[in-house]
């Protein structure tokens, strides 16, 4: 059983967060690296790249797990990294394709495991991750922060697990047309990709845009 915390023991907490900067840091601040994030939107609309992107730069900080469990790591999602233009001697992130959620807690029970886990993405695993089993696996790697892709269905993220997801998340981007709309716990803002340098630009103030 938890004990009650004082005041001053609840302002004497210590949190471990990313020392964003730039572009990075306008949007996220410095977050916590914990926790659970959502990235969502509609189909071809650049969730992936967006992703990739984000877990290249989170990869400066932590090491990093992108579970490529629907387009798995043929072709397409290849040239998705190429596009990315990520470094292929970059050690700190790795990818698999789909891996079961049993399998999945093994692989993060070890001691050399990743410290960020990308979970591409919900659909795919909505059938075996109900709500107690997303709550476990948040709880039981508590000092991880998991990062999920979710599809888009009537401007809302697709299936429950999508949804349960969303409401925990501290950081919320929302991409249409290849443009990240952040918020949640964080300043907030639009992070757009160009498609041209494969890099990330301010785009428009968030307050245009509803989740």
């Amino acid at each position: 059983m938890s004990r009650n915390l004082s005041i001053k023991n609840l302002y004497a907490k210590q949190f471990k967060s990313f020392p964003f900067d730039g572009l990075w840091y306008r949007a996220f601040g410095c977050p916590e690296s914990n926790g659970v994030w959502i990235i969502w939107g509609q189909e071809k609309n650049g969730k992936t790249w967006f992703a990739l992107l984000l877990a290249d730069y989170l990869s400066q900080f932590k090491k990093v797990l992108y579970i490529s469990a629907e387009e798995g790591t043929g072709m397409d999602f290849v040239d998705a990294c190429r596009r990315a233009k990520l470094d292929p001697n970059n050690a700190n992130v790795k990818f698999n394709e789909y891996i079961n959620i049993e399998d999945l807690r093994k692989k993060l029970s070890s001691r050399k495991s990743a410290d960020v886990i990308f979970i591409d993405n919900c659909t795919v695993y909505m059938d075996e991750m109900k709500a107690a089993d997303f709550q476990k696996l948040r709880l039981d790697f508590p000092e991880k922060l998991f990062v999920f892709l979710a599809h888009e269905e009537k401007k809302e993220p697709y299936s429950a697990l999508a949804k349960m997801t969303k409401k925990f998340s501290k950081v919320i981007v929302h991409v249409v047309g290849l443009t990240g709309f952040v918020s949640g716990r964080c300043p907030g803002g639009t992070l757009t990709v160009d498609e041209n340098k494969a890099q990330i630009y301010w785009g428009n103030e968030i307050s245009n845009h509803k989740n």
